[in-house]
């Protein structure tokens, strides 16, 4: 199975845990002499079932990730390189949105608000991160279709 493949799946058992816990919480509770819409036992026992098996894909993997060398740098780095990226682009994101707010007065008697930093140097800075995560991302999302998983 490819790598890509292994993704795809975990994201679906994801749903599908997140649709039982939903489930779940619905059937909790009925009033008396009321039977609940779906049996929560065998939710819980679906639930069980599919957690194991997230683990198990999980595992795979974070094994494939981590034993995978791309360019002397394994797949889980350059993972772990594109989310704290992602993680500071969202941060500086927000910051270059809220610092270029611009902030009307009513009049010259009003305290005037000036933003802390060169916007446009944070923009830029912005623009260039964007770029560097695209390319990682794609590299990646490219790769997921030519590993096989290691099991």
């Amino acid at each position: 199975m490819k790598l890509a493949e292994a993704l795809n799946l975990r994201a679906d058992l994801q749903k599908r845990i997140a649709s039982l816990k939903e489930r779940l919480i619905r059937n909790a509770k009925v009033q008396e002499g009321d039977a609940p819409s779906e049996d929560p036992i065998m939710l819980l026992k679906e639930l069980d079932n599919n957690i194991v098996e997230l683990e198990k894909l999980i595992k795979v993997i974070n094994k494939t990730n981590s034993i995978t060398y791309v360019e002397n740098e394994s797949i889980a780095d350059i993972i772990a390189r594109r989310d704290v990226i992602g993680l500071k682009l969202s941060i500086l994101r927000t910051f270059v949105n809220t610092a270029s707010e611009k902030i009307d007065r009513y009049s010259n008697k009003e305290i005037k608000i000036l933003s802390t930093v060169d916007v446009a140097e944070k923009q830029a800075e912005v623009d260039s991160l964007s770029k560097e995560y695209r390319i990682i991302d794609t590299k990646l999302q490219g790769l997921n279709w030519t590993i096989d998983v290691v099991e």
